[in-house]
């Protein structure tokens, strides 16, 4: 599903539990340890949720939760601090959910899905022109006929049409799809993209974004 998660957590164990699950779940985790290094990546990028700790080293949570709210970003505090007071505060300075520690690897999972479904994020099917992406079947239909995509060729075009109308550079697709860093080397994921307009019929939606990467334009 590739939706961004940003994970803002001191504890080095918690912070990389909560990555390693969600991650397995098939979201896009990226990790700050203190509250200054999470603002940084907040800024740095877009992101379709955010989990935060309170208690935090160089900006504390209660702050970075004040500036992320005019963002629309929506935010799941994840904190040891579980006294009612506490998760009333939080809930009302704008958070859209409040987790205490220690948590159920089930109860975390199943918050994140209820944040998202509810912001309107977590989108199953996906479409673009006559066709159709429905990603928890991994099926991709044209004019209601199946057409047989690679695992690659799926998760690139799950990938640009999950941001349509964004253009995506060429080192964050590849290290998000293939899972290693980028050197540089573009044909491998621009043959890629060539097959995915061939197979689809989207030469005119897929636009290469020049010293960039690509987007998936839609025509309104």
């Amino acid at each position: 599903m590739w939706l961004k998660i940003l994970i803002i957590e001191d504890n080095d164990d918690i912070r990389n539990l909560i990555k390693e699950i969600l991650l397995n779940e098939g979201y896009n985790c990226i990790t700050a340890s203190n509250g200054k290094e999470g603002l940084e990546l907040f800024d740095s990028d877009k992101w379709d949720l955010v989990l935060l700790d309170l208690m935090l080293p160089e900006i504390d949570g209660y702050n970075i939760l004040d500036y992320i709210i005019p963002s629309k970003v929506p935010v799941i505090i994840i904190s040891a601090l579980g006294q009612p007071d506490e998760r009333i505060n939080g809930l009302k300075r704008g958070a859209d959910d409040y987790l205490s520690k220690p948590f159920q690897i089930g109860e975390l999972v199943a918050r994140v899905e209820t944040v998202l479904r509810r912001c309107g994020k977590l989108v199953k099917k996906y479409t673009v022109n006559d066709v159709v992406v429905d990603v928890e079947a991994h099926l991709v239909t044209k004019a209601g006929n199946v057409i047989e995509l690679t695992n690659k060729e799926f998760e690139l075009l799950s990938l640009l049409i999950r941001n349509k109308n964004a253009a995506l550079k060429r080192s964050y697709m590849y290290e998000t799809v293939w899972e290693t860093d980028y050197q540089g080397d573009t044909r491998t994921l621009d043959n890629h993209i060539q097959r995915i307009r061939k197979k689809l019929g989207l030469e005119d939606y897929i636009k290469t974004v020049f010293r960039i990467g690509y987007k998936l334009e839609e025509r309104q």
